[in-house]
Order: structure tokens, then sequence, then C-alpha cells
């Protein structure tokens, strides 16, 4: 396709910003880097604090890998905080199914208290259709805790505008 009046070469050196992702060698990490890959997305993320890692991997965790402060300033209504608890998931041969969905849910009231919130089950894969299904009727019904899937797509728009999270054999 013909580009009239710009040099790609130039364009490509003036180091656009936006959310376009890119598939990411996930394979190029283990359980351990992927659990470190998103703390320190946490940490390093405006509007979180108090970062945790819990448990060492492949510990008996709970579900519960990391935990976060979720920090929202509304000026009229004030300072609200919600606790995080994130599972990761660096799977790279199948999918969350509503089966993992369930048993994160039916584990979150070893966590408490305090109340969790939000729980982000984040994977270098992806989430079936009944997952997600499954993920939409519980917050569709207001349930707490909020579920938040975080899929290999999610993380591969979020680290395409923080690429020094990323580890350099993960990059593509």
């Amino acid at each position: 396709m013909p580009v009239s009046g710009v040099d790609l070469g130039k364009l490509a050196e003036s180091r656009l910003k936006g959310r376009v992702s890119t598939k990411l060698e996930w394979v190029a990490i283990d359980d351990e880097g992927f659990e470190r890959l998103i703390f320190n997305l946490i940490s390093d993320t405006p509007g979180y604090e108090n970062p945790r890692w819990l448990t060492k991997t492949h510990a008996p965790d709970g579900g519960r890998d990391l935990s976060v402060e979720r920090v929202h300033v509304d000026p009229l209504g004030g300072t609200k905080r919600q606790r995080v608890v994130i599972s990761c998931k660096h799977w790279l041969s199948k999918s969350i199914d509503p089966d993992v969905v369930h048993a994160a849910l039916a584990r979150v009231p070893l966590s408490e208290p305090p109340p969790i919130d939000v729980l982000v089950i984040a994977t270098s894969g992806r989430f079936t259709n009944d997952a997600v299904r499954v993920i939409d009727h519980h917050n569709n019904g207001r349930l707490r805790p909020e579920i938040e899937p975080w899929a290999e797509s999610h993380l591969e728009g979020l680290l395409a505008q923080r690429p020094d999270l990323a580890p350099t054999g993960l990059r593509p």
C-alpha cells in the first residue's frame, strides 16, 4: 500500500506511543517471571499502593499470589481504597475455564478479613467463552468481589505502554 509524504524509517525512529500491542514471547519467562512481571506492573502504576507478593511461586497460596490497594481519588467524594488480590496463571497451552473462576471465588474467604473488593485473574493465556460468561454473570449481579480477567491481550496492551517492565526475552 503506498504511503505518500511519510518516511517510514523516521516514523519508526520517533518512538510513537499508544495502545498498539504486539504478541509477546510468553515462553521466554517461567511462572515466577510471570508473577514478577505482574508485581512490577502493579508496583509501578499510579493509583496502586502497597503491593505485596504474598507467597512463593507454586506454594499453596489459596489463589492469591499478589495483593495491592487500588486508590480512587474523587475530588467531591473523597479517596476510596479497594483491596485487590491477583491470582497469576502462566498458562501457555490451556485457557482459564469456569472451574478455575469458581475455584478462585471459593478461596476468597480464606484471604479475608479485610474484605477483598476485586479479584484479578491474570493469565498469559486466554479465557474460554464459558469463563467469560461466568465472570460477566457474577459482575452483572454486583456480587463481591468484582472479577477482572486480565488475559494475554490485556497484558500485552499494558506492556506496550510500559515496555521497560517487560523482560528482554519476553519482548517480540
